[in-house]
């Protein structure tokens, strides 16, 4: 039977009638089929060979359809030089070398990182500052991030994908007015009458995919104390009332928040940053901002559009630090208070995200992939979040364009890509997965993802912590060993400023032992798997000891610590150039 000439697909499912597990690449599921084909023949081998226990448990996790008679064959045949090292290309071939990391160090320039990221500052929006996914601002960057791969001398390849994004119209409004003697309360003509203006991106922001609004003092619109949002009867009273929520214990996501508002017919949805509850001790990261006093900044945060029959477009969604939302509570909901909320969002359509990619072209089609995202939330310019990420994607990329002029072309073609529309759902690289799926489930040796890899200037007090994980061991081995170079060649002092902690989490998704689903390499390991026993997508991952500032107005370069991103630069970048030169 000729299997070289069937799907992807068939040849899946051929596998699965066999009972046999069903590999990624259509390479390795045509060699399964042969295999199967012939056991029958080559059972009798079975007895007469001997194989190391150890060994033989990790060529069945490279090839897990591998048998013993298989592995007999496959033996004989490597031993013999014959057609095996042509099926499997360099998979067998890589299980058959040495385990030992031979490579050098790649060189990285942190000050031309750090010139990269100002320049994607200077592309934000001229009043918010941010570049959000769907607007000019990010699509600027997109096409800024283009330029600097041909500048480089590498192809370009410009993706861009319709997803579901909402667009803020207008500037929002938030003020609350304590009435003074005359009617209509807090009207033109109330004499007495006080206004509180709340700052916008610094006192609330919105959240992700919120509704729109147009509330005025006039409409006397009441405000519902929902407490910690855990008690379903408060909720039920919130109907055509804006509820309020602090952020404290039994606090949802907010996913959850926002479909329990539209259940319950609010009419809009203010959730406080933190609330003490007498426990200043253990403020989160938000409330310890520099020059806050304490003050809980706001913060963005998206909701999970799959989760939505439709998305509410009249319910508006904001947050607010802690002491706005006790003002709220005070003179609102428990005073004669009253509140003006004003919000122009369509959450309804779509909009175009980028994907925008330098490609250094291979001996093969076999792909390794760097990645970040350059969109940012829109109310702060993202310095950490994630420049820093795209910062050391360009810098790669210039890096690599380099050593191709010396070395040649690669084994591996290499990517470098950034993405559009992470901070609303990883659309743009979802999109991206789906748009490539047959080729990445054939060619897809690593993605690397880079998402505020990087250690806050001030190390002292915020730590020197960076974590290089993956989700398979026979990636994360070779990243231990270069860790270890990395520590004994020390290369600009960086070793000895920062803790480089190292992990394998290669369990199943949504378990503690996984990868989680919270950036940009997820659709990579996981919804490459579009069938029960696809294989997972192999990814390494860096982030850093965090950013207090996270998605805050405060995100910015003054916080920014370029030769932290040196380390997971030099050392993936490392990994990587092995690979694709070895």
């Amino acid at each position: 039977m000729q299997y070289e000439d069937r799907t992807h697909a068939e040849l899946g499912a051929l596998l699965k009638e066999r009972g046999i597990i069903v590999p990624r690449s259509k390479a390795e599921r045509v060699a399964a089929l042969i295999w199967d084909d012939s056991k029958q023949k080559i059972n009798s081998i079975e007895d007469d060979v001997s194989i190391d226990v150890s060994a033989f448990e990790r060529l069945q996790q490279t090839f897990p359809w591998a048998t013993v008679p298989v592995i007999a064959v496959v033996l004989l045949l490597v031993v013999g030089g014959g057609a095996t090292a042509i099926l499997f290309g360099d998979e067998i071939m890589d299980w058959f070398s040495a385990d030992e990391f031979d490579g050098e160090l790649i060189d990285f320039d942190a000050t031309q990182t750090r010139a990269f990221a100002e320049g994607l500052l200077a592309l934000g929006h001229p009043e918010w500052e941010g570049r959000m996914s769907g607007t000019i601002e990010e699509h600027n960057t997109a096409q800024s991030n283009l330029q600097n791969f041909s500048d480089f001398g590498l192809a370009t390849e410009d993706n861009s994908y319709a997803v579901p994004m909402f667009e803020i119209q207008e500037e929002p409004q938030l003020s609350i007015c304590m009435p003074g003697i005359f009617f209509p309360p807090c009207g033109f003509s109330d004499i007495g009458s006080q206004e509180t203006i709340f700052t916008h991106r610094s006192d609330f922001v919105l959240q992700g995919y919120s509704g729109s609004s147009d509330y005025q003092y006039q409409d006397q619109i009441p405000v519902v104390d929902l407490g910690n949002a855990s008690d379903d009867e408060v909720w039920g009273s919130a109907a055509a009332s804006i509820g309020l929520v602090f952020g404290q214990g039994g606090v949802s996501s907010n996913t959850e928040l926002f479909l329990k508002a539209q259940q319950n017919d609010l009419y809009g949805l203010i959730i406080v940053t933190w609330n003490s509850g007498g426990d200043d001790a253990s403020a989160p990261n938000n409330c310890k901002l520099p020059g806050e006093n304490g003050r809980c900044v706001p913060y963005f945060k998206s909701v999970d559009t799959s989760q939505f029959e439709s998305l509410p477009p009249g319910i508006p969604f904001i947050m607010v630090s802690n002491d706005v939302g006790e003002q709220i509570r005070d003179d609102v909901v428990n005073g004669d208070g009253l509140i003006r909320m004003i919000v122009s969002v369509d959450n309804q359509g779509e909009r175009d995200v980028k994907a925008p990619c330098g490609i250094l072209p291979g001996q093969t089609d076999k792909l390794i992939i760097f990645g970040a995202h350059h969109d940012t939330v829109y109310n702060g310019p993202g310095a950490v979040d994630d420049t820093s990420g795209t910062a050391t994607v360009l810098e790669l990329a210039r890096q690599f364009a380099n050593m191709a002029q010396s070395r040649g072309d690669p084994y591996y073609t290499l990517k470098f890509c950034t993405w559009g529309g992470e901070e609303e759902g990883l659309h743009g690289s979802k999109a991206f997965v789906a748009a490539y799926l047959t080729v990445l489930q054939e060619n897809l040796r690593l993605y690397v993802n880079l998402d505020m890899n990087h250690v806050d200037i001030d190390i002292d007090q915020r730590g020197d912590g960076i974590w290089l994980f993956g989700n398979d061991r026979r990636d994360t081995e070779y990243i231990e060993q270069i860790v270890d170079l990395f520590e004994e060649e020390n290369p600009q002092g960086l070793a000895s400023k920062y803790t480089i902690h190292t992990n394998t989490l290669d369990g199943p998704k949504g378990a503690s032992n996984g990868m989680p689903y919270n950036s940009d390499h997820a659709p990579f390991v996981y919804d490459i798997q579009q069938e029960e026993g696809d294989e997972r997508g192999r990814a390494v991952v860096c982030y850093g000891s965090g950013s207090w500032e996270y998605h805050t107005y405060k995100d910015t370069m003054d916080r920014f610590n370029e030769e932290s991103l040196a380390v997971s630069g030099i050392i993936y970048g490392s990994y990587v150039a092995w690979l694709a030169w070895s």
